[in-house]
């Protein structure tokens, strides 16, 4: 199941501002050392073609890294998947050094050999600096050395995943201390010191673990230099409570965030704005903005031109076979919505015998006596979809994103499905995070659609064009094996 939504999603983002900058100079370190060594073994020199190839490739590999996520430490994941992520990035930044060498005759001052052995030993660098980074910081955080006191002021749902954010997150050095409020989320008529008092051998070891006091003794801790920062997750209900928190902690010199309880609902791209001096969140948002929008559409219309090239042939046989084998158009173009609910007209081969685009549209079911026997096969592979690379070039779709459902299917989920519509908030994709997770072929039961659904909005969260060239290579991986596709 998709995580939640607000899961991963740190409320003390402004503490990364050092390993935002440590990161990328360790990285450029690691090229530019590697370069370094490989020359010298070669019992050459560091002369100035090497320095402005190395140069270069650091100003590469650093762009691309914002492309796939690589710099941005909130997305690391796993040991593994930040290794991948580098080599995808190293292997691109290659390219580009491989093209603009073959434009500007450059790439003849160095030997191949010693470049092929560069590129092999530098990405290694990169993720050997990145893992050593982790086991300091790790090591650090348990030897107390650069780590701050934090306490959560607010046991709730947002207190308890704040925590988590701090615990997956060891570069922000962070020892948390303890929970404290003067009730609990599930117990509201009890007190945390009652339940203290009468906390025993057999009680629940979360609340052993995260019951550290009222607020009172909040603010005498925090007077007494026992504690350097207080993150506070009260529920905005809590307006007293959190005047009377901020106008104790005023007299001590710790440091105060507020996170604002918004963050437990369905936010589907939150980020902080300005609104003429006042800050504000955005709640429903594309988070297609700027470079990120420019960037995905140049990828969508270059990997799109190169599908077409590829699959003009099969396509053109593809187009006879539709022709030759049943009566009716070779396309079918059909109603449905797109960006921010629009309606576009979506390119497929027709795998029907009749063309259903009205107010009612039954989905296809196993068996359906509509689908033509060639229809059969391309809907099973998804080839029925190829001509909706037309819809990327155009601009109304794009490589990845939400499926388009019909346009009556979306009026007869939008009133079901809570957030449904929110999916048109970017263009509708030929593939999806969805898809690649299953979720293809007929939606029978409201549960099913609720699962695409929460699918497309986890994407939309989650976007970064390094999750869209994920979601393309699994696609490929999985359209052969999808059992649910007819």
């Amino acid at each position: 199941m998709p995580e939640s939504s607000f899961d991963k999603r740190s409320p003390i983002a402004g503490e990364r501002h050092s390993l935002d900058l440590l990161q990328p100079t360790l990285d450029a370190i690691s090229i530019l050392g590697s370069l370094y060594v490989v020359k010298q073994v070669a019992r050459g020199w560091m002369d100035d073609a090497g320095m402005v190839l190395g140069l270069l490739a650091v100003i590469i590999f650093l762009i691309l890294s914002k492309i796939t996520g690589v710099s941005r430490t909130r997305d690391r994941g796993n040991a593994n998947d930040e290794i991948t992520a580098i080599m995808v990035t190293w292997v691109m930044t290659v390219m580009s050094l491989t093209v603009i060498g073959f434009a500007t005759r450059y790439g003849e001052v160095f030997a191949r050999s010693l470049m092929f052995i560069w590129a092999v030993i530098a990405p290694m660098m990169v993720a050997l600096s990145r893992m050593l980074l982790r086991i300091i910081q790790q090591s650090a955080k348990r030897r107390g050395y650069g780590t701050r006191r934090v306490a959560i002021a607010g046991l709730n749902t947002l207190g308890r995943q704040t925590a988590k954010n701090i615990d997956a997150e060891p570069a922000l050095g962070f020892n948390l201390v303890g929970f404290f409020d003067d009730r609990v989320e599930d117990r509201p008529t009890q007190s945390v010191s009652d339940m203290k008092d009468n906390l025993g051998p057999e009680a629940d070891a979360e609340d052993s673990a995260t019951l550290a006091g009222n607020l009172s003794e909040l603010v005498e801790q925090c007077r007494g230099g026992q504690i350097d920062t207080v993150m506070v997750t009260l529920p905005m209900r809590a307006e007293d409570r959190i005047r009377y928190l901020l106008d104790q902690l005023s007299d001590s010199t710790v440091s105060v965030y507020i996170v604002p309880d918004f963050f437990v609902f369905e936010l589907l791209h939150s980020r902080w704005t300005n609104m003429g001096g006042l800050p504000a969140v955005s709640v429903f948002e594309n988070p297609l903005f700027g470079v990120d929008g420019v960037l995905k559409r140049i990828a969508d219309v270059t990997i799109a031109l190169a599908a077409l090239l590829i699959a003009a042939i099969p396509m053109t046989l593809i187009a006879i076979a539709v022709k030759l084998t049943s009566k009716g158009p070779i396309f079918f173009r059909q109603k449905r919505y797109g960006l921010d609910g629009k309606e576009i007209l979506v390119w497929k081969f027709r795998s029907m015998r009749t063309c259903d685009n009205g107010p009612v549209v039954k989905q296809a079911t196993k068996g359906d006596p509509r689908i033509t026997k060639l229809g059969a096969i391309l809907r099973k592979t998804s080839l029925d979809e190829l001509p909706q690379l037309f819809n990327v070039i155009e601009g109304s779709m794009s490589l990845v994103g939400p499926r388009p459902h019909a346009t009556a299917h979306n009026e007869q989920y939008r009133g079901q499905i809570r957030g449904y519509m929110l999916r048109h908030k970017v263009k509708p994709g030929i593939t999806g995070l969805a898809q690649v997770n299953g979720c293809r072929g007929e939606t029978e039961t409201i549960e099913k659609m609720e699962q695409r659904i929460q699918w497309d909005h986890q994407y939309i969260r989650r976007w970064s064009l390094w999750l869209d060239l994920k979601i393309l290579f699994k696609t490929v991986l999985v359209v052969w094996k999808q059992e649910t596709a007819y």
